[in-house]
């Protein structure tokens, strides 16, 4: 077996032959459908100025969860820190203490069934205490 040479020409015989998918006619029916509806990309739609806001401006416990760990996850990749860390070096105590005085860069995008979108700072909202 050693003095064969390879030569390639057996290589994918078994896989020359390849069955059509019977389901590629559903996909292509499927074509149709697509264009009754409207795909909207991100950012689309109209934010709301903030006078006319609707929402709530109490920060919810969602919107906390994921703004603490957002906020985590970037001072533990080595971003700059917003508050005095008093010898703390867990992420999540510092993101913590930067939500308690308000100083988290992040804005928190509230999106309405209608497409539009309210921006709220973490300044201008009420977080209960924690």
């Amino acid at each position: 077996m050693a003095d064969e040479e390879f030569d390639g020409d057996d290589v994918g015989d078994e896989f020359e032959e390849v069955e059509e998918d019977e389901n590629l006619d559903d996909l292509q029916e499927g074509e149709e459908d697509e264009n009754q509806m409207e795909l909207v990309p991100a950012g689309e739609g109209h934010q709301v100025p903030q006078q006319k806001r609707i929402t709530t401006p109490y920060m919810t416990k969602y919107e906390r969860a994921r703004v603490l760990g957002t906020r985590a996850l970037q001072i533990a990749m080595c971003a700059p820190v917003m508050v005095e860390i008093d010898g703390e070096s867990d992420p999540l105590q510092i993101a913590a203490k930067e939500l308690r005085e308000r100083k988290i860069p992040i804005i928190i995008r509230r999106y309405l069934p209608d497409g539009s979108y309210e921006d709220w700072g973490i300044d201008e909202l009420i977080i209960s205490d924690f």
